[in-house]
């Protein structure tokens, strides 16, 4: 398959700098993929974020405050280039890797083995790595019996929750590529007959509706997407249902909460500046 042609943006700044632009270029949705490379000797650093499309330079500069520059790249598959160096993740009882990790697998941990690609989740972000956790959490209180990942990206939430409660589950994604990543995904991780991948915008798509009401909904997308959807979810949810938010900052959640008030507020994860929260339907 012909890779597609690759925009970079560029913000050269200082290290303590780098998390809030990388957020800030994060939320913002448009990029494939977002990098922070650090000066090791010095306290310098770049953000960098990857396009399909040639970014507009002066809306990034507005959004992060900073002067961003633009160029096209080679053609050449940057975005698995950039994650194959990446570490395997460890989050809660899970063990995330690529192929150049196979034989590094831990004994006693659930191993998912995800590839980079053109979709999101390879458990490096923040986000994803506080969702894995609070699954891993959340085994040891209940199992569960009707999953609906929201926003899935490479599938990765999906296949742990298949892993972990060996029940089927829903994945839903606006983009048909990350839906077949995520099928590619399950199946190569031995779920395949476990994790159903669907296009779907938000909530009223026939085959989410149908499947509803569910005990377990997780939705790793943006802080904007989970303020619109609360009606959605709220309904999509069973009496008793935890409910997974995550993709907002930490200065976000009341704002996202906020939405939420029908529901108990039972906990929150924070990692840098990102935070995942977990909340429960009444009986």
């Amino acid at each position: 398959m012909t890779n597609p042609p690759l925009w970079k943006a560029s913000i050269a700044l200082t290290k303590s700098e780098a998390a809030d632009v990388s957020a800030a270029l994060e939320l913002d949705g448009s990029a494939q993929a977002v990098l922070i490379v650090e000066e090791p000797f010095a306290d310098g650093a770049v953000v960098e974020a990857l396009y399909t499309d040639a970014p507009d330079a002066e809306y990034l500069s507005r959004i992060t405050r900073r002067t961003v520059t633009v160029e096209p790249l080679p053609d050449q598959d940057w975005i698995k280039l950039s994650q194959e160096g990446l570490p395997p993740v460890r989050a809660g009882r899970f063990f995330v890797y690529g192929a150049h990790d196979a034989g590094q697998v831990p004994h006693g941990v659930v191993p998912i083995r995800i590839e980079a690609g053109l979709a999101f989740g390879t458990g490096h972000h923040e986000t994803t790595a506080l969702c894995l956790e609070v699954l891993s959490d959340l085994a040891r209180e209940r199992a569960f019996r009707n999953v609906l990942d929201l926003g899935t990206g490479t599938g990765l939430l999906a296949i742990g929750a298949a892993k972990l409660w060996k029940r089927r589950v829903l994945a839903s994604d606006i983009d048909p590529v990350a839906v077949e990543v995520a099928r590619d995904n399950a199946r190569a991780n031995n779920v395949g007959p476990l994790v159903a991948a669907v296009v779907a915008d938000g909530l009223a798509n026939p085959i989410l509706a149908r499947a509803a009401p569910y005990d377990l909904l997780i939705a790793n997308i943006l802080a904007g997407p989970l303020t619109q959807l609360a009606p959605q979810i709220i309904r999509a949810l069973t009496p008793g249902a935890v409910l997974v938010l995550s993709g907002l900052l930490n200065n976000q959640e009341k704002l996202v909460t906020s939405f939420y008030r029908s529901l108990r507020f039972v906990s929150a994860r924070r990692a840098g500046p990102w935070s995942a929260l977990v909340l429960e339907k009444a009986q």
